[in-house]
């Protein structure tokens, strides 16, 4: 049999680059055949990390030249993070694959292994996300949130470089890193509501190449997009980005998807939190459910 070449574009982060070995291995495991190579293109965001940090990524900062390198057929497939993808794919771009995802929840890092309700009073964290900011002030009035850059091993440097106290980050990236043991306290997705597609990968095809649609389709895991999905129609919906900042996490069981949502408007300082359940087959009921907890919102 004739074997297969592809290659597969990442960014060049350590994380970056255990997620496209991740996938590799995934597609290897279905394909024997497979022959495949790992292709390193800076993005946009991989910056000076020295930097001061900006008030929020920009959708696509980390995507967006992976995606030209793919429709300019440098590249087969392209793996993300889902989080940093923007909700509208690019035109000739599809979203082919969402293997099973990690657990989406926040973590907290501690220099002392101190749990979020445990560190003092003033205490100093860091967190490059508008998000997690809102929810530790929603939380604890009396800390104070510093941002930073980096990767997740640049940004555990800081927080002990820089005497801060605490440092939040997904639990999905420090589990693929195999930095677990730096976790202090995994935040309960009921009030720390992570980032829509948190803990989950994206991977991405040109939409008219049916031999990489066909074979990237064979390591999709339905639940997971279905969720991602929900949580993506709802950030889309709720206009987040722009006047406000927004998390969103689905859990599906038999069918029955349950998506919370919250947003926090800068302008009064407001942090909301909603919930609605739905039962869902296909992506688009899920989207439909993402729409209708955003306008439940508005309203």
């Amino acid at each position: 049999m004739e074997k297969t070449a592809i290659k597969i574009g990442t960014r060049g982060s350590q994380l970056a680059l255990w997620q496209a070995g991740y996938v590799r291995k995934l597609l290897q495991a279905k394909f024997p055949e497979l022959i495949s190579e790992i292709v390193v293109i800076n993005a946009k965001g991989d910056g000076d990390s020295t930097t001061a940090p900006a008030p929020a990524a920009q959708p696509g900062m980390f995507t967006g030249r992976i995606e030209r390198a793919l429709l300019n057929e440098e590249i087969d497939i392209a793996v993300h993070s889902l989080k940093d993808l923007p909700v509208k794919t690019g035109d000739g771009l599809l979203l082919a694959a969402v293997p099973e995802r990690e657990n989406p929840a926040d973590a907290l890092v501690s220099r002392d292994a101190r749990r979020l309700d445990e560190l003092p009073s003033g205490a100093k964290i860091l967190t490059a996300s508008p998000r997690r900011r809102a929810l530790l002030l929603e939380q604890r009035r009396d800390v104070q949130v510093e941002g930073v850059r980096g990767n997740v091993p640049t940004r555990i440097a800081k927080m002990h470089r820089t005497g801060a106290d605490g440092l939040v980050l997904a639990w999905a990236g420090l589990k693929r890193l195999g930095l677990e043991s730096k976790i202090s306290e995994i935040l309960p997705l009921e009030t720390f509501i992570p980032a829509p597609g948190q803990g989950a990968l994206a991977v991405q095809t040109r939409a008219h190449d049916c031999g990489m649609r066909d074979m990237c389709a064979a390591i999709d895991h339905m639940p997971s997009r279905l969720c991602v999905s929900a949580e993506r129609a709802f950030f889309h919906a709720i206009g987040a980005g722009c006047h406000a900042v927004a998390g969103a996490v689905a859990i599906i069981s038999d069918n029955t998807l349950c998506l919370a949502g919250m947003v926090f408007a800068p302008d009064n300082g407001k942090l909301i939190r909603k919930k609605t359940e739905a039962e869902v087959k296909h992506a688009q009921d899920a989207s439909q459910a993402g729409r209708f907890l955003a306008e439940e919102m508005r309203s």
